[in-house]
């Protein structure tokens, strides 16, 4: 099938810092292997071997054998660092390989490795001297654990509980508009699903035989859903052990130690043998780049969708009133937003490098700069409650306390946390401007 792209208006390649931070976005994901065996096992070996003799000989035997444990998880890391150097060569092909000159490539890159992808790419990003920043090497290991959540068949379990309730709303929906159209098709329900992460939920809308487009300001999450989506051969391509970095609340090395196949099904055959709509898959799904309220509150994307589906994204404005306004603008009116997800706002807890990011990445050339505007404010879910209400919305469903979900969470461990979110959904008036 057609391969589908993020696209966007803006070319990060056109503006030195955006060019900066998508530079250490890359390395991150090409440097994985290499910093996850320092910080994982080396600096443990290192700490490991500073106890008294005695204690470190005895913790190397049965039936503790840490030093087999090390070794363990040095196969793990290097099980992620194969899907993490994936997303860094899908991305690379993506975003930087089409603004080099061919002249200078061939002469930085020596001809032995011509049919070596990583190398080759490498041996370019050395030369363009690129190194990543703590704070986007955090993220790409962050988003490597998040394929258990979004593209493992284990995953399914937390996955379902958020999306579920997305796509009942959405076939309740249709169900009702096919009451007075019986000739509509499904393709004909246009859905928006901003903060797309992976993909997972924008896929799935899709397999429903919806129309939908994914948005994502990520660069971590944009090549590592454009690797899933577009570029695997097959299910479980990859393993992953999203638990084996963190050593603390372990019952058993087992635990920690647990692999996972991603992903779960293949996104392109799934897609072409879906049956929901008779518009082809390929037709129905795009993707776009940018900052939501910068690209959602533009007037060429004013009524333009039947519904906006927000899973664990609300939390992420420093001023939800923006992202309030923006799906406003975008959403037809009598369309629904479905809502679902807990509080966490998200910029209480930025450490300054982020802040750093938001401001560098904010567009010089327009003056709404999306999240990057100053001001933020934190309000309970009855106070967005309210504001949905005032801002031209009519709440026709509301669950509290319904179910509970972790978040990227190992069941078997023993700390469990977990959020009891708020589900809504409210219908755009039709006199709202």
């Amino acid at each position: 099938m057609t391969e589908m792209e993020w696209e966007g208006e803006f070319d990060p390649m056109s503006d030195p810092e955006e060019q900066r931070h998508l530079l250490s976005v890359l390395d991150s994901f090409r440097s994985y292997r290499r910093l996850a065996h320092f910080n994982g096992t080396h600096v443990r070996r290192q700490a490991f071997y500073s106890l008294p003799q005695e204690h470190w000989t005895l913790l190397s035997k049965p039936p503790f054998s840490v030093l087999d444990s090390f070794s363990k998880l040095d196969d793990l890391i290097d099980c992620n660092a194969e899907l993490a150097e994936a997303i860094f060569k899908a991305g690379f092909r993506a975003f930087l390989a089409p603004t080099l000159d061919s002249d200078w490539v061939a002469s930085v890159v020596p001809k032995k490795y011509a049919d070596d992808d990583f190398r080759t790419y490498s041996i370019i990003m050395d030369n363009m001297k690129v190194q990543t920043s703590q704070n986007d090497m955090e993220k790409a290991r962050s988003c490597i654990n998040q394929f258990y959540r979004e593209w493992s068949a284990e995953g399914a379990v937390e996955r379902s509980k958020c999306f579920e309730p997305v796509l009942v709303a959405l076939q309740h929906e249709f169900d009702m508009r096919k009451e007075a159209d019986p000739g509509l098709d499904r393709s004909a329900v246009h859905v928006l699903a901003p903060g797309a992460g992976l993909g997972r939920l924008v896929f799935d809308i899709c397999r429903a035989g919806f129309s939908v487009e994914g948005n994502e300001i990520s660069y971590h999450e944009l090549m590592a859903s454009s690797l899933i989506l577009n570029h695997t051969e097959n299910v479980g391509q990859f393993k992953i052990a999203p638990f084996a970095l963190s050593c603390s609340n372990h019952l058993s090395r087992t635990d920690q130690f647990q692999e996972f196949q991603i992903p779960d099904v293949h996104p392109s055959s799934e897609l072409a043998d879906a049956i929901g709509s008779k518009v082809p898959a390929h037709e129905r799904m795009s993707m776009a780049t940018g900052d939501f309220c910068v690209l959602y509150s533009q007037h060429e994307h004013k009524h333009e969708f039947d519904a906006v589906a927000t899973v664990f994204f609300i939390d992420t404005a420093p001023n939800v009133i923006r992202y309030i306004e923006t799906v406003r603008n975008c959403l037809k009116p009598d369309g629904i937003w479905i809502n679902l997800g807990p509080l966490l706002w998200h910029h209480i807890s930025r450490k300054e490098d982020d802040e750093r990011e938001d401001k560098s990445r904010g567009r010089r050339d327009v003056v709404d700069a999306g999240i990057s505007d100053p001001g933020s404010v934190e309000l309970t879910n009855n106070e967005v409650i309210a504001l949905v209400e005032h801002l031209g919305f009519v709440i026709i469903t509301q669950k509290f306390n319904a179910f509970e979900s972790g978040y990227m969470s190992n069941p078997r461990s023993m700390l469990q946390s977990s959020y009891r979110p708020a589900f809504w959904i409210a219908r755009r008036k039709p006199s709202s401007s």
